[in-house]
Order: C-alpha cells, then structure tokens, then sequence
C-alpha cells in the first residue's frame, strides 16, 4: 500500500515539473517564434538565446502580491486558478510517452482526459465571476460557449476513433496503429474513409479548446482587456498560464496518441518515447504558428464553425464509420 502511494506521489511531482518546464519554456519559444514570424527580436538579452528570461518570469510572479479586487467572491477568486492548472495536472497521469513510460494505464484513459478537460470551462467561468468584472464575466461567458461547442464535435471524433479500435485504454489506441505509418488513424482505410478530415477536425478544436488564436474568443485582449483573468496578477495568473501550455500539451499528446501512432515509430530509427515528444513539439510548433498567423475570428464565426460545420461533418463520419465496420 505504501508503495502504491509513494508511486502516485512520484507520478504527480513528475506531471508537475514536466508541466512547469513545458509551460516555462514553451512561453519563450513561442516569443522567440513570434519575433521569427512578425520580424522583430524575441527575448535575448537574459542569457544565451534569451534563455534565462522562462526563471526571470517566474521569479516576478512568484515575488508579486497576490491582490483581490474589492467586491469579489474571494472563495472563487482563489479557487478558479487551481482548477485550472489541477485538471491538466492529473491529465499527464494517464498519457503514455511510450510502451513503458506511462504513470498510470487506465482502461478509460481517454475518458478520464476528457472528464477532466471539462473542469477548465468551469475553471474560466469561476474566474470571470468571481472577479466581478464586467470584462471578465463577458469573457468568460464567451469562453464558456466556445468549449462546450468545441467539446462536441472533438468528443464525436474520439467516439468514431474508439468504435474502430474497440478501447478507451490509450496504450492500446496505440497498439491498434503498430505496424507502420498506413496503421495510422490519419490515414483512410475501408471502414473510415474520411479519417484525415476527422484529423482536421480535432486538430482545429484542439485550437479552440485551448484558447488559442485564431480563437481566443475567451481573452480577446483586444476588446476585453486581458478577458477572463483580467483581475488576476501575481500567481493567480502564473497558474492559468501553466494550465494553458499544460493544456496544450495534452492536446497535441492526444493528436499525437489518437492519430499519429504515439511512439511508433516507421523507420525504427529512435526510441519510441523520443519519437512521441518530437510528433507533440512538432504539433505544438503548428499552433505558434497559426496563432502568430491568422488574426481573430469573431464570437459568432467561431460558433457557427462548430455548430454548422464541424458537428455536422463529424457526425456524418461517425454514422459513416459505423456502417462500414457493419460491412467490413
């Protein structure tokens, strides 16, 4: 018994540095990217490259006071930036980075992702009343509608992924694509024809799930100030930017698990858990450069996206899917 919880201690503090560096140094190269693609410097004057500029960074956050806005909920004042970053905490509990490396194989593994995902909407929408700003409480109600229409056709797509595979158990979504990159889940077969557009599918939604422009609807810094977390400084804010890398990070393991083959690797040429992390930085390169790409959708354009573009299509691959298993 002992043993048992010292492993899930060890799970959990690991989750947690692997989330804090990624959120860390993530954030520079995302600047250094930035300045790349808008031609202008990034961060280099601390360190070489700028690399001492993540520590810095989170030296102010963590030196700062946390302050309270007169008239919030303080309850939920403190409590939304904990939910953010604690659902995608637990997350990294249950992804495989290999046949080996995995804290903790569940049968419902990609459930227990999902379930968890769920809590950041909830985590946004505390944070934008208990605040009691009027930016922030419009923000959140934006963000609120966005991740509930996004879940759906995401949800849609991992129903038609698990219906050909026969398991939520992620070590084993990965198994069902060994062999080689045509065992992939992006690439069409008899029975899913259409897989590379479910791929399109989860990837856009991965975007907006996570708040990221194109689609960041939930911060539009623009016409909301800083959006649902514009009252929160110190580490308030610190831990709603940690959920949000985590939070990307997760998105791009699940792309990476669900349609890329996670550690397969078709030439055999590395291990398989370096082969994992360079198909999720690769996914996570893609949404610097989209962000830094494309301007901001509107609140109406990002729902009709899902509600009358994404859903639909979704479902018709589902029922698609299930009548050719039928057949196949």
């Amino acid at each position: 018994m002992s043993l048992t919880i010292l492993n899930a201690l060890v799970a959990v503090v690991a989750a947690i540095a692997f989330a804090a560096l990624n959120a860390a140094y993530l954030v520079w190269a995302e600047r250094r990217g930035a300045g790349r693609i808008q031609r202008r410097p990034g961060p280099n004057v601390n360190g070489p490259l700028g690399l001492l500029q993540p520590p810095a960074d989170g030296i102010k956050l963590m030196t700062k006071q946390l302050m309270i806005p007169g008239g919030a909920d303080k309850a939920l004042f403190m409590v939304a930036p904990v939910l953010a970053m604690a659902p995608a905490i637990t997350s990294f509990v249950t992804v495989p980075f290999s046949d080996t490396i995995v804290a903790h194989s569940m049968n419902i593994g990609v459930l227990m992702i999902f379930a968890f995902a769920s809590l950041g909407g909830m985590a946004i929408l505390l944070a934008g009343w208990g605040s009691r700003n009027k930016y922030g409480v419009m923000a959140s109600v934006r963000a609120v509608s966005q991740n509930i229409s996004y879940e759906i056709p995401m949800l849609i797509t991992v129903i038609t992924i698990v219906m050909m595979s026969g398991t939520m158990n992620l070590k084993e979504l990965v198994g069902a694509q060994a062999g080689g990159i045509w065992n992939w889940n992006i690439v069409p077969s008899l029975s899913s024809p259409l897989m590379p557009v479910s791929f399109l599918i989860f990837f856009i939604c991965s975007l907006a799930e996570t708040n990221r422009a194109p689609f960041d609807l939930g911060e539009a810094e623009s016409e909301l100030v800083a959006g649902f977390h514009t009252e929160y400084g110190s580490m308030g804010f610190g831990l709603f930017f940690m959920g949000e890398y985590a939070n990307i990070v997760i998105g791009a393991s699940l792309i990476t698990i669900l349609f890329l083959g996670g550690w397969d690797c078709p030439l055999g040429l590395f291990p398989g858990v370096w082969w994992f992390l360079l198909k999720i930085y690769l996914l996570i390169f893609s949404f610097i450069w989209i962000r830094w790409t494309f301007p901001r959708t509107t609140i109406y354009g990002l729902l009709n996206l899902s509600w009358k573009i994404l859903i639909p299509i979704s479902l018709f691959n589902l029922l698609l899917t299930a009548g050719l298993l039928k057949v196949f």
